[in-house]
């Protein structure tokens, strides 16, 4: 459970890296969700899993405590220093989002990290968002708006970070790049049998 130079290292590659991408998704985002909000005001949210997928992710590949919690504060962080349109508040965000996803880790006494226990921390991800935004950028919300909002993050959450970090975990495994990790040695063992 203790970590390791190596682990600190990918962890803090991969948390920049998810800040790499969380820039260039606030570039981009607005145009993407915009008609799905204006379908259905709440629904949005379907794709702001992107936000979270590094929580998963680090913590899908370090495998250690405080893994999700580290890699979603460095790409918040990394958000922050790269001129993201929230400012230092992504560290707010990064901290709950990662937190959610940490706890479904810590529940699973971090000893699952299949496809279930991916979903589930993406939905913990997604459930921090929720809070977050609902509390403060849709403090005076109806409730109809807020449950679909709630809903749809978790939705996001669930599948996106989740499901998106658990196919991408697999996909560096295949490369060798987890040869020093756990997900990587199951990868080698799982192509030997």
């Amino acid at each position: 459970m203790r970590w390791r130079v190596v682990d600190i290292v990918v962890a803090s590659v991969l948390g920049v890296a998810g800040g790499l991408v969380m820039v260039v998704w606030n570039l981009t985002y607005q145009p993407i969700t915009a008609p799905i909000e204006a379908a259905l005001p709440g629904l949005q949210a379907l794709l702001y899993g992107v936000w979270l997928f590094p929580a998963v992710l680090v913590g899908l590949v370090v495998r250690k405590p405080g893994a999700a919690l580290y890699g979603e504060l460095v790409a918040a962080a990394t958000s922050a220093l790269l001129g993201g349109f929230w400012g230092w508040t992504a560290i707010q965000w990064g901290l709950v989002q990662g937190l959610g996803a940490e706890l479904v880790f810590a529940i699973l006494l971090y000893r699952a990290w299949g496809l279930v226990p991916a979903l589930l921390a993406g939905l913990g991800a997604g459930v921090g968002m929720a809070v977050m935004d609902l509390t403060f950028y849709y403090p005076d919300s109806r409730p109809e708006f807020a449950a679909i909002y709630a809903v749809s993050a978790m939705t996001s959450g669930a599948l996106l970070a989740g499901g998106g970090s658990w196919l991408l975990t697999r996909a560096l495994a295949r490369t060798g790049a987890l040869s020093r990790f756990a997900a990587g040695r199951e990868h080698a063992a799982r192509a030997d049998s």
